[in-house]
């Protein structure tokens, strides 16, 4: 009970080819293909921009400013 052998998995691409064909399996491998190159260009383009830290004196949402007293 090792895991899948060669021949399981050549069994398996062999009915997938089956069930939806070689041009449709081509047109998925190059979405796919194209949508990791798209992932990585951005995962590479967010490292490289720093954030802008927030203006002093404005609250973030979520923030409390310290400096007023509570309403209450």
């Amino acid at each position: 009970m090792g895991g899948l052998s060669i021949w399981h998995w050549l069994i398996v691409l062999a009915i997938v080819v089956l069930l939806f064909g070689t041009k449709k399996l081509k047109n998925v491998g190059t979405d796919l293909g194209e949508a990791i190159k798209g992932f990585r260009s951005a995962m590479r383009e967010g490292e490289q921009e720093k954030p802008a830290s927030p203006p002093e004196g404005r609250v973030i949402e979520g923030e409390a400013d310290k400096k007023e007293p509570p309403a209450g």
